[in-house]
């Protein structure tokens, strides 16, 4: 059982609707988890739709026990690459936007 504490940490829990993005797990194998004992969670709702809060590290003992280590470092790694192509995205954005001012400036300073 997890500690009072852990559910308090940042980044320390994950609602069910994150962990089906993050380790492509379905809301049915959560909620088997949680009857397995395996998963502690805490219920929530926001804006009157309910979902469910569990901890991170045991989501990730219990996809290790039941799919294998490959399958989360598979989708850890999606994940992880998912976050660096939108990282870039946002990167080139801001680029395009700094060299459009850029331009801008120089042409009033010919002026």
């Amino acid at each position: 059982m997890a500690e009072d504490g852990e559910w308090n940490r940042k980044g320390a829990t994950l609602s069910d609707v994150t962990a089906q993005k993050e380790y492509g797990v379905s809301r049915d194998f959560i909620v088997k988890g949680i009857r397995a004992g395996k998963l502690e969670y805490r219920g929530r709702a926001i804006w009157g739709n309910p979902y469910l809060r569990v901890l991170r590290s045991q989501l990730e003992q219990y996809i290790v026990e039941e799919l294998g280590a490959d399958s989360l470092s598979r989708s850890k790694n999606q994940a992880e690459l998912h976050k660096v192509k939108k990282e870039m995205v946002d990167l080139k954005k801001r680029l395009d936007e700094l060299q459009a001012r850029r331009t801008e400036i120089e042409k009033t300073m010919r002026k």
